[in-house]
């Protein structure tokens, strides 16, 4: 029996910090960080940064609908990150940061809506949500093959130490029945 996989393309900011968060998560089969939705064919981590491709940085999640719906991916998500940051994270600043859904299909556009509107009505941000929902159209790159599981291999380093490990540390907290076994 073949089992069938769902694919989430997701920007929040640092494509490390979302990274981490999904390889601890039950269900999902496989994180890839890239870029997606900028204007030049294969761009290099350097251009991305520059801020002038259009691109954001992403993960590419692949993932269970048996385990996970795209609804729970989508919670997780929008609890790792602030969505009411235009452009930015934290200190990360520019349009290659910002928050951002890549719709696969249309059933996932209307459920990236819907997530956004139950979040809003139940009033969990003190500020409107910003996040951009757009669909993919096959403007996906993957990136360089340093940035893959880059926390997992550089724990120590500042940025995964002070920035990503608790990102990771708080998706635990907050998530724990959704871990993988064993993390």
């Amino acid at each position: 029996m073949s089992q069938t996989t769902e694919t989430a393309t997701l920007g929040g900011g640092c494509f490390w910090c979302l990274e981490a968060v999904y390889l601890d998560v039950e269900g999902v089969t496989s994180v890839e960080s890239g870029y997606a939705g900028g204007r030049l064919e294969r761009p290099t981590y350097e251009q991305v940064c520059d801020g002038g491709t259009g691109h954001a940085e992403v993960v590419k999640v692949e993932f269970d609908p048996s385990r996970i719906s795209y609804h729970e991916v989508l919670k997780i998500f929008f609890s790792i990150h602030d969505p009411t940051q235009l452009n930015r994270q934290g200190n990360d600043v520019g349009e290659q940061y910002r928050s951002v859904v890549f719709a696969h299909s249309d059933r996932q556009r209307e459920i990236a809506f819907e997530t956004i509107r139950e979040l809003e009505r139940d009033r969990v941000y003190d500020a409107p949500i910003v996040t951009e929902v757009h669909a993919l159209d096959g403007n996906y790159w993957p990136a360089e093959a340093y940035h893959q599981r880059y926390f997992a291999q550089h724990p120590e380093q500042g940025y995964c130490a002070f920035v990503v490990a608790p990102k990771v540390a708080k998706f635990r907290a907050k998530f724990a029945g959704w871990m993988r076994p064993g993390v």
